[in-house]
Formats: C-alpha cells, structure tokens, sequence
C-alpha cells in the first residue's frame, strides 16, 4: 500500500513493508535522482523492488530526501525544488496528472488534430472535462453557422471551401484561452493542411493518429518519421499519440496519453506557454516557432530580423 502527502514543499510517501520481519535500514535501498525513486527491500538475501517510478512531477533534491522505518511502513521525505507546483501522486492518475496540466499550461489552449472527426471530439471533450477548460468542437461550429452536414458542404461547394471555412473558425479561436478544440479530422479539414496552421500554433497541439505498429517502440519510431514529414499538415502538432485500433470507451486514456506527452514537452522548456501567448499577442502572424518582433510583416520578410527566444 502506498500513501502520499503533499505538505507544500515537500512530501512525505509511506509504503507498507510486506515482510513480517523486523527491518533495519541496512535492509532497505532508497535511490532518488531528482526525477526518479527507486525503492528496495532486501528479502532471503535478494533486493526486491517496492517502487520505481520516474514519472515525479518536478525534480527533488536527493540530498534532502530521508526515509526511516515506522513499524510496519517506510517513510520517504522528499523536498522538491520548484514549489510552485502541485506534487501527483508518485503513479500518476488522472486527478494528479490534470491539476498539474492546469498549472502548467498557464490557461493555452489545446487543439486535438488527426484523421477521425470522431475521436478528436471525444478526446478533446475528456480533456475539457478534466482540466476545467471549455470545449470546442470546429464541427459543429461550422454546420451551425452553414445550416447544413459537413458532408453536404462537401458536396456543394468541395473540400477546399470546407478547410478555408474551418481556417477562419480556427483564427477566430486563436485568441481564446482555456479552451480545448476539437478540428475536423480527413482531407477535408485545415489541420491537415500544413499552410493552414497559422492560427493552430496559438495552442498545444495533440496529434491523434492510428498507427498498425505492434508494440511501443515501433509506434514511437513511427511518430518520429511522421513528424519529419513536413507536407503533413499534422507533422506540425507539438506531440503525437499513436493509437492501436479505436474504442470510444477508452477516449479517457487517450486523453490521458496525450497530456502526459504535453507535460513531458511543457517540463522540458517551460517557457512554452510564455512563448504562446506571445504568438497571439503578436497577432499569429505565422512565424512560429522563430517569433519575429512587433511590426513584422510576413509578406515581405528578408529574414535579416531577429526572432524572441
């Protein structure tokens, strides 16, 4: 069993030793290296692991992590360096890994892109349930605003007057915060276009896409080669998450996978988010990721301005 406590800057985690012997600290191994903890109970001789995660929002200071034997439970203190954010539990749950999320996104958007209209949408709504945000659907908007199916539209007037319509529903969204944007998925939506995603680059980007791979290493290999493929309008997404097969009952745990990417990217260069709501600031002028300053003109740019970092 393990318990956690967060206590501000630091946390206490309790797990309850499973032998019924009396332990010394000799029988216990407690390795922690700022983002990961690595548990261990000597056993008939043997080192079994009781925990090992490194999945710790946040980097601890191994130097002042302590642990100790209380009966029947080893206590582990550990201090963290950032106090600003919110500890999860050590196996990350969904409650942990949202209230993080929240804190960490700083109130960007977050647009879920792919094939299947479908399951951008149920996606894109567990994400807006679990973070508190609003969600959007670019589907419905524009049937609403057309009075008429996407797939009539399609058939009036082609594909290209459908993605040049969700462009415009998406550029008047792109000032919008907080809020989780499900895009039309297929040839017909402007997600998929890659000179449509000027006003997509104003949020985090979740590339939800299918993928025959058998196990993770060749889904992750195969994300790899389809973010080098620039024609894809989805190759620009911030993260991918490839899936195997679809099932509408497990549009949570997609959900789930797509944040825990968008952490790992967030964690990685936190001044993402800053930089966001700079682009938007500037007008989404197109000039993400290199953000040029006020007053640029994409038109006429000669690349002799210099970019924000």
């Amino acid at each position: 069993m393990i318990t956690f406590t967060d206590g501000g800057k630091e946390v206490e985690l309790r797990l309850r030793l499973k032998t019924g012997e009396t332990l010394s600290p000799k029988d216990i191994s407690v390795d922690a290296d700022g983002t990961s903890l690595d548990v261990k109970e000597k056993r008939n001789g043997l080192l079994i692991t009781l925990l090992e995660t490194n999945q710790l929002f946040e980097k601890i200071m191994p130097s002042e992590t302590i642990w100790y034997i209380d009966e029947d439970q080893l206590v582990v203190n550990m201090k963290k360096v950032d106090g600003e954010l919110k500890w999860p539990d050590v196996v990350e749950s969904w409650e942990s890994l949202t209230a993080g999320m929240m804190q960490l996104l700083k109130g960007a958007s977050i647009y879920v892109v792919g094939d299947s209209t479908e399951i951008n949408q149920k996606v894109c709504r567990e994400l807006a349930v679990g973070l508190g945000y609003s969600p959007l659907d670019s589907m419905e908007l524009l049937e609403s605003f057309s009075k008429q199916t996407i797939d009539s539209w399609i058939l009036a007037e082609g594909v290209d007057s459908v993605a040049e319509a969700e462009s415009s529903v998406l550029e008047s969204l792109s000032s919008h915060v907080r809020t989780v944007v499900s895009t039309l998925g297929g040839k017909h939506g402007a997600a998929g276009r890659a000179d449509k995603w000027r006003h997509l680059y104003s949020g985090f980007t979740v590339w939800v896409s299918q993928t025959e791979a058998t196990d993770e290493e060749s889904a992750k290999e195969e994300a790899r080669r389809n973010k080098q493929e620039r024609e894809i309008g989805y190759s620009n997404a911030d993260v991918v998450v490839k899936l195997q097969g679809w099932d509408p009952t497990h549009a949570k745990s997609v959900a789930q996978a797509s944040l825990s990417a968008l952490k790992q990217l967030i964690i990685s260069d936190k001044g993402l988010p800053g930089k966001k709501s700079l682009y938007i600031r500037l007008g989404c002028r197109g000039d993400w990721p290199n953000i040029k300053p006020p007053g640029w003109d994409p038109s006429s740019d000669t690349g002799a301005h210099p970019s924000f970092s």
